[in-house]
């Protein structure tokens, strides 16, 4: 690694301030925040919070029939059961923040998930018991409820859709229980998909959060929450993850009234369209979700979209990437009817969808979903079907894709089947050979794949 010397940056600032005034300007005057302000108004609305559970019972192995026996193992297997002990309480620390005089406090659900004991701590030193008053495991949030006679100190939530990459924002937490601690950065980039869920749309930041911020805000400079602190990259540094506060926002009446979130169901499997894909759907963008399956009955279905549609606008909001279709329609209320804007066979189109409800373990809204291309296929037959372990007897399966080749790259997979080619159905190797056999050098080509129990839509270049 390279160190510049200090001598060397202090004459690059003086070389760069006397280029701006030779073209008559003045260097930018940066002013930071007044964060010791920030800090004493805000702290007192974060809480730290402890938490207790009761180990999982451990159970003696037992000897699989026909084992020898072993008369020392099995003497120190019942003197240690049978010796008293203490059982050990598993415990973890965290933060959260007061959300209103009535004593919510939003955390995060993992903070709290399966506590038999929730401590809250506020800066001033009173504890209070917690009860968590509703979760939501997808979103990683929860709303606990604290009874306190006094005053309670109450944060102000902003608006997380207006901040800016580039804007100063404090994070005040327990990281290693160490509480009330302060750290401050800037926003470095939104919308940041992480895998950690179906609705990801974090905030990244590079103010310091450590093990035990979990939970805590991320203040505005206006001194409002912004974000709910949650995740960091295991060993890298100035690297954090917050949840945007307008999402957490969308939830918290539900999480106070019923406990738990009801949201929105379209019923359809998407992909986000590549480069390829939209050369080959003709597209002039690569903005949108791509429709790959619909769910037969659901409302999708009844609504009239169809496998190839490409989602551009959902109830009035653009959908510029895929990740932003699950998000808007888990927050869309069960039952509303809303426009949804598609393209479909490159012409723009509209159709009306009444938004069903989401059942527990699907996904909101849309899940995310030859020889001369280097791959072999063949006819399906009942024999064929059950030796690749397919419940589908008809129609064209891939049984063979040489590695590194064009089918390989795109991501075809042996057990596939081919149901479209350039969008004409696929019902036999005639029809795979029709479309196939006038491809050249440099064509694009999108199949329409059968993989497990769904559709999904891939396009390749030809080489």
């Amino acid at each position: 690694m390279k160190i510049i010397s200090s001598r060397f940056l202090k004459e690059l600032a003086i070389a760069l301030c006397l280029s701006l005034l030779v073209v008559g300007q003045s260097p930018a005057t940066v002013v930071a925040p007044d964060f010791v302000t920030l800090a004493e108004t805000l702290k007192p609305t974060v809480v730290n919070i402890s938490t207790a559970k009761s180990p999982q019972p451990q159970r003696r192995l037992r000897r699989s029939p026909g084992q020898p026996t072993d008369p020392f193992q099995d003497f120190f297997e019942r003197f240690f059961e049978d010796a008293p002990r203490r059982p050990q309480r598993e415990r973890s620390l965290g933060s959260g923040v007061i959300i209103s005089a009535e004593g919510y406090i939003l955390t995060n659900n993992h903070v709290v998930a399966g506590a038999d004991e929730i401590t809250v701590r506020l800066s001033d030193g009173r504890e209070f018991k917690g009860q968590v008053k509703g979760a939501d495991e997808k979103l990683d949030l929860a709303l606990v409820k604290i009874e306190a006679k006094d005053h309670l100190p109450v944060a102000q939530l902003g608006n997380s859709d207006e901040i800016k990459v580039g804007e100063w924002v404090m994070a005040i937490g327990n990281p290693f229980g160490l509480s009330q601690t302060v750290t401050a950065g800037i926003v470095s980039a939104t919308g940041r998909v992480i895998g950690s869920g179906p609705y990801d749309d974090f905030i990244q930041t590079d103010a310091s959060i450590n093990p035990g911020n979990s939970g805590g805000p991320l203040f505005s400079t206006a001194g409002k929450v912004i974000g709910i602190n949650t995740a960091i990259v295991a060993g890298g540094q100035g690297i954090g993850f917050a949840i945007p506060v307008n999402m957490a926002k969308e939830v918290i009446p539900q999480l106070e009234e019923k406990g738990k979130v009801v949201r929105g169901w379209l019923g359809v499997s998407i992909q986000p369209i590549t480069p390829d894909l939209a050369r080959s759907f003709g597209l002039d963008s690569e903005k949108g979700a791509l429709i790959a399956d619909v769910v037969s009955g659901g409302p999708a279905a009844k609504g009239g979209l169809a496998s190839g549609d490409v989602v551009l606008e959902f109830d009035g909001k653009k959908i510029r990437e895929m990740n932003e279709l699950p998000r808007i329609v888990a927050a869309t209320p069960v039952g509303k009817r809303v426009k949804v804007g598609i393209l479909r066979n490159g012409k723009p189109q509209e159709v009306e969808v009444t938004v069903g409800r989401l059942a527990d373990g699907e996904e909101a809204g849309a899940k995310v979903a030859g020889e001369k291309l280097g791959m072999t296929v063949r006819e399906l037959t009942r024999d064929r079907a059950e030796k690749l372990g397919l419940t589908e007897s008809r129609g064209v399966v891939v049984t063979v894709v040489e590695p590194g080749s064009v089918a390989d790259g795109a991501g075809i997979q042996a057990g596939d089947i081919i149901r479209e080619i350039g969008g004409r159905p696929v019902a036999t190797v005639a029809d795979y050979e029709k479309a196939v056999g006038p491809l050249k050098k440099g064509d694009v080509i999108r199949f329409l794949l059968r993989r497990g129990d769904g559709n999904y839509f891939l396009a390749l270049t030809v080489e």
